[in-house]
């Protein structure tokens, strides 16, 4: 029997129910005792914006309320769910929940050294309002990296099926406390939705050493900032004086780093 909420959603059952039930004991409270009725409105109001601001909030992506939603882009005869509309669910085929060629080694030639092949709604449409993702990722020698990056709706499940991966993430401000590991073949890894993190490829020097992972993540989509592109790279430009001052550099830098992105 599964979960009432989506796949990604933190276990707070507990904490709710505490909060419905601090929710009904206050509200019985007013009831018992015989205030004013300006008096036991404020009162209520105060609570009821409390209960809005519970944990309760506290979710990735929306739980569905059908079997399935095969995501189509012709609105004809469709509902629109999540952003996307809804094949009718009569005419939904295998195909719709199939995707074939993780399997496949990719050519890996960019700066990086690293590749990452995406499984979402954009490669397998029957994924839509399930909450889950996944991809595959290629480090094509020792030194290949996966920069540092960040998925804003989604954590990460990683699992190194090849090679050795130093990895990482970074906590929020003000420790930005680095937690990191190295990774062996079986070894398994999570990132924390919304933290910045990265694999970094430390096979065996002496040779080219090839590295692979797989990982799991708890949304449809739940998209990348990497964040040099981001800061160094973003159209517009950022001003270079206000990189400059942020990153504690000459101007002339900033603009030599915002020509390689």
């Amino acid at each position: 029997m599964g979960p009432s909420k989506g796949a990604c959603t933190p276990i707070i059952l507990n904490q709710e129910n505490q909060d419905l039930l601090h929710f009904q004991i206050l509200f019985e409270s007013l009831s018992i005792q015989k205030m004013p009725a300006a008096h036991s409105l404020q009162i209520f109001v105060a609570i009821f914006i409390l209960a809005l601001a519970s944990p309760l909030t506290f979710a990735s992506d929306p739980s569905p309320l059908q079997d399935f939603c095969v995501a189509i882009n012709d609105p004809k005869g469709s509902v629109f769910v999540n952003g996307k509309f809804c094949k009718d669910a009569k005419l939904a085929k295998a195909d719709d929940f199939y995707f074939s060629g993780l399997h496949i080694r990719k050519t890996t030639s960019n700066t990086f050294g690293s590749i990452v092949t995406p499984l979402n709604i954009a490669q397998m449409p029957g994924l839509h309002t399930l909450g889950i993702s996944m991809v595959r990722i290629e480090y094509a020698s020792n030194g290949s990296l996966n920069p540092p990056h960040t998925h804003p709706r989604a954590s990460e499940i990683l699992v190194v099926l090849e090679g050795t991966l130093h990895i990482g993430f970074v906590t929020s401000n003000p420790d930005n406390r680095l937690i990191y590991k190295v990774l062996y073949p079986g070894d398994v890894f999570v990132f924390p939705v919304g933290l910045i993190h990265f694999q970094y490829n430390i096979g065996n020097v002496e040779k080219s050493t090839y590295a692979v992972a797989f990982a799991g993540l708890c949304s449809e989509n739940p998209w990348v900032i990497t964040i040099a592109n981001a800061v160094f790279g973003s159209n517009p430009s950022i001003n270079a004086d206000i990189l400059a001052k942020a990153f504690n550099l000459d101007r002339k830098m900033v603009k030599n780093l915002q020509s390689k992105f």
